[in-house]
């Protein structure tokens, strides 16, 4: 891989960098949530720490339970906070996370919180209940999630391990035990599958995100967008953005998913379509900066170069040590060449 990876973002998810899809002069990579780190770094890891308050008058709201999860990742944590209001989860990967207070009397208050291998910190207010509450089946942490034994958890957290050492096969292993120890465990098939692709084992790969949106009865987005990158590997990319759509329909605030999408547009030269897709993904986040690498070869198989660079230096700027990045400053320097020897020649 090119440069340093670092990160993971839906632990997300948080996986693995998928392979490199050079276009005209850029390329992008597709990161499913749980990333990993070239060179068999050690996985980066962050905590998520905060305090309760009782909305009333500011003091803290002890023993209360804090659930914190990320489906992405397949993390579910529960903990008391001390005497002082104050909770702290340690050692958990970078991922999107949803924090949950739901104490009996008092309105469910929650929060999320992104971690790249920092730290969040937070504080939550607890409020009287009220007739206007929403019902409280919203707010808790499902059965399903609450059966996910130990073991289970503990295969899972290892495979993640092995994925951030590009160690596919190992990571093959303990997805696999973490899914004989618990057979609903779609988030396992779905990593699973990520390791497939870094395998190159493709048919694996489709397999294991079948299994996931399976289990999940189609609620796991992110095995729809596994399943369409495969296709796209495979050189399908109407089909690809078939599935693709319908992850979107799950999940619409997916950058990834709009990411993959504008990647299948880009082969099919649906330049319009493409750049649409990348500037959806940037709605969600100003600063995904793989987006504008789909933009940056959008305008240049238009051949718009000024804004090809513009595209290139907005990604450098915004992921400078990203997977991308030496391919995105030697098509910057080549482009620029192009411009001055246009200019030359005026």
């Amino acid at each position: 891989m090119l440069c340093k990876q670092h990160k993971f973002k839906k632990w997300l998810l948080t996986a693995v960098i998928l392979p490199i899809v050079v276009f005209s002069l850029s390329a992008i990579v597709w990161a499913p949530p749980a990333r990993a780190q070239a060179g068999g770094s050690e996985l980066v890891e962050g905590k998520i720490s905060g305090t309760v308050l009782l909305k009333a008058n500011n003091r803290p709201a002890s023993q209360v339970a804090v659930k914190l999860k990320s489906h992405a990742a397949g993390i579910f944590r529960s903990i008391l906070t001390d005497l002082e209001g104050h909770f702290e989860v340690k050692s958990l990967p970078p991922s999107t996370y949803e924090i949950v207070v739901d104490e009996p009397g008092y309105e469910p208050t929650q929060a999320s919180a992104t971690l790249d291998g920092s730290g969040a910190k937070l504080v939550l207010y607890l409020k009287p209940v009220s007739a206007a509450l929403v019902p409280r089946e919203r707010y808790t942490i499902s059965t399903r999630e609450l059966k996910i034994p130990a073991k289970a958890q503990h295969e899972f957290e290892k495979g993640i391990g092995s994925l951030a050492k590009s160690d596919f096969a190992g990571s093959v292993s303990h997805f696999t035990k973490a899914a004989e120890a618990f057979p609903e465990y779609y988030e396992a098939y779905y990593h699973m599958g990520v390791a497939e692709v870094g395998l190159k084992r493709r048919d694996e790969a489709r397999q294991a995100f079948q299994k996931a949106i399976d289990l999940s009865g189609g609620r796991y987005a992110w095995a729809e967008f596994g399943i369409g990158y495969v296709l796209y590997l495979e050189g399908k990319p109407e089909e690809a953005i078939a599935v693709i759509r319908k992850g979107l329909e799950v999940d619409g605030d997916s950058t990834d998913g709009y990411l993959v999408m504008g990647m299948a547009q880009l082969r099919l030269n649906r330049l319009d379509e493409a750049e649409r897709s990348a500037r959806e993904a940037l709605l969600r986040n100003p600063n995904f900066a793989r987006a504008y690498l789909v933009l940056a070869d959008v305008y240049g198989q238009r051949r718009e170069y000024r804004a090809q660079v513009q595209g290139l230096e907005t990604y450098l700027r915004l992921d400078p040590n990203g997977a991308e990045c030496e391919v995105a400053r030697q098509a910057r320097e080549a482009v620029m060449k192009r411009l001055q020897m246009a200019q030359a020649k005026e």
